[in-house]
């Protein structure tokens, strides 16, 4: 569990009326209608050709995997399964897709077993990896994240992958149910007053009996999904290249100030140090957030780097939580 909380940071204005900020790394598909075949490039520049929409498809990253179950293909194989349903709830596998193993280290027999028509992979999987798999399937990169626009390359991620599908028109749908959900939460919140008020999102775990907190900055998944709320990010570092997350302790929270904090942690995992470990740490109890009752930990089973879906579970969830 504490791989999970380590790989993103170790290592999305939206589509429609709310991108424009993202990439362009993976150009548009192309297909031959007359043999039906169709030609991708993806997020590492090579050029993925397959027969015709991918019917057989293997996820290495949950959030490659909720993409495919949001467009709906249920996915042949999936990296940790147990970790997706205890994480990604908000977009449930509805079938029993083999476990592949990790999301670091697919198992190169498994994924052959299945003999998918498509691997979807992000740029987070090892080059090594990559290339074992493509000995075994087309592999379709997508880019895991993009600090210049998240929102942007979470919707581009889904289009390539419905383009390799033939889903395009169900993720014209995913990415428009999306949409509203952040135009009537943005709506909610401005109806509450809550329109323009600063929060800080966190995620945390235990090493070795030492708190480490993970912030998620204005250049994260969740952070830009506030933004798009109308939210204003708490967080003052700016967080890696990729993820825009940074690291903290305790002591680093004293300068967010009188802020609502918001976290998830997953329904199954007992390590939730807001809930426990830091519950006696005099440092803990003296902010102003502790002290006000401004703590909100949002429904577990909403994956951090996920898709549409996920997005728009944390949308619904934090929305709910700053009504009340």
């Amino acid at each position: 569990m504490r791989r999970l909380l380590l790989t993103a940071s170790a290592a999305t204005t939206m589509a429609l009326a709310l991108t424009g900020c993202g990439t362009t790394e993976a150009a548009p598909g192309s297909s031959d209608k007359s043999s039906g075949r169709i030609t991708l490039t993806d997020a590492t520049g090579a050029k993925v050709t397959l027969d015709g929409p991918a019917k057989k498809v293997v996820g290495t990253e949950w959030d490659v995997v909720e993409h495919l179950i949001s467009l709906g293909v249920e996915p042949a194989g999936v990296a940790d399964v147990k970790g997706y349903k205890t994480w990604n709830s908000a977009v449930p596998l509805k079938s029993t897709p083999e476990d592949i193993g990790t999301r670091g280290e697919p198992s190169m027999d498994t994924v052959a077993s299945l003999e998918p028509d498509l691997i979807v992979a992000t740029t987070d999987l090892p080059t090594s990896a990559v290339k074992q798999l493509r000995k075994v399937a087309p592999v379709l990169a997508v880019r895991s994240a993009d600090t210049s626009g998240q929102i942007a390359q979470m919707n581009k991620n889904l289009d390539l992958i419905a383009e390799a599908t033939g889903k395009k028109q169900r993720a014209d749908t995913v990415k428009k149910k999306f949409a509203a959900k952040i135009a009537a939460g943005r709506k909610a919140l401005k109806d509450a007053g809550r329109d323009g008020t600063k929060i800080a999102f966190a995620d945390g775990y235990v090493t070795a009996n030492q708190v480490s907190i993970r912030s998620y900055t204005s250049r994260s998944l969740i952070g830009a999904v506030n933004e798009e709320l109308g939210l204003e990010n708490a967080w003052k570092a700016k967080g890696d290249k990729k993820y825009g997350l940074a690291t903290t302790d305790v002591e680093g929270l004293t300068g967010l100030g009188d802020v609502p904090f918001a976290h998830i942690a997953a329904e199954e995992d007992s390590s939730d140090p807001f809930g426990h470990e830091l519950t006696k740490n005099a440092t803990w109890k003296s902010l102003p957030f502790v002290k006000n009752d401004d703590v909100h930990r949002l429904p577990g089973g909403i994956w951090m780097f996920g898709g549409p879906g996920a997005m728009g579970a944390y949308a619904d969830a934090i929305v709910d939580a700053l009504k009340k």
